[in-house]
């Protein structure tokens, strides 16, 4: 890797790695994207200068190791008509603690609902989780995957209770969410795209699917029926419906 190059560490599932991905390439910041498996991720962001987590982002000498710090960089850096703050101080605030709250709430319950719902399913970890991957850790996925399903169980706290008590909480946010859309205004915030639209609708994405998502994920019908149900019942949600048109309208402006 070259001084200068931009690199973006990720699990190319991720939704938090969407989060980034996204606003990389709304600021017209070209990169390079260095996409690994679930729990092999953990050496290439440590040796990046990261902790645990993806995504990572190289970029101009600095090392920013969360989505909220890779939102406010590369969005400064943007064109202004594209810029995920606006520039009145109040809807800034209410754009970042929008932002915050998803980060905290939605973005851990929905990837947890989800991995409760896909347990077992090597099949769709290998279809749809090795988007862009080194060739030895697709080889390896088959022998490693039930002991790399155990490990993430364990550090996301996977169990059938916690699932459901996800499910409740995404639910909550969705219902938020479309209260807030209930006055009839096009983003979160009001008149103008942002970055609670985007956290909202990337982070969203673990129960969604979206068709639009930087890399393909598996649509209903091939999820299991249980999941599939709740997907599509989700997308017709009016929160559900504001994150797929925010995938179709904004993800690739």
């Amino acid at each position: 890797m070259s001084e200068r190059e931009t690199v973006l560490i990720t699990i190319p599932i991720s939704h938090f790695c969407e989060k980034a991905r996204w606003a990389l390439e709304r600021a017209r910041i070209p990169y390079r994207e260095r996409a690994h498996l679930q729990v092999f991720h953990r050496f290439a962001v440590r040796r990046a200068g990261g902790g645990t987590t993806a995504p990572v982002l190289i970029w101009n000498g600095r090392v920013l190791a969360d989505s909220v710090d890779i939102l406010e960089a590369t969005s400064a850096h943007g064109p202004p008509e594209l810029r995920l703050f606006p520039e009145d101080s109040d809807l800034a605030a209410e754009a970042r603690a929008l932002e915050r709250d998803f980060d905290e709430r939605l973005g851990p319950e929905g990837r947890r609902w989800m991995y409760y719902e896909l347990r077992g399913r090597g099949d769709l970890a290998r279809d749809y989780g090795c988007t862009g991957i080194p060739g030895w850790q697709r080889r390896a996925l088959p022998l490693v995957y039930p002991v790399a399903a155990r490990i993430i169980d364990r550090v996301l706290d996977v169990t059938p209770e916690t699932a459901a008590r996800a499910e409740e909480v995404v639910r909550e946010t969705f219902d938020e969410v479309a209260e807030r859309l209930a006055d009839g205004r096009p983003y979160l915030c009001g008149a103008s795209f942002t970055a609670a639209d985007l956290t909202f609708a990337a982070l969203a994405a673990a129960v969604l699917m979206p068709p639009e998502y930087g890399v393909p994920l598996p649509q209903p019908e091939v999820l299991p029926a249980g999941m599939a149900a709740k997907v599509s019942e989700l997308r017709s949600h009016p929160a559900g419906a504001h994150a797929l048109r925010m995938f179709r309208q904004e993800r690739r402006r």
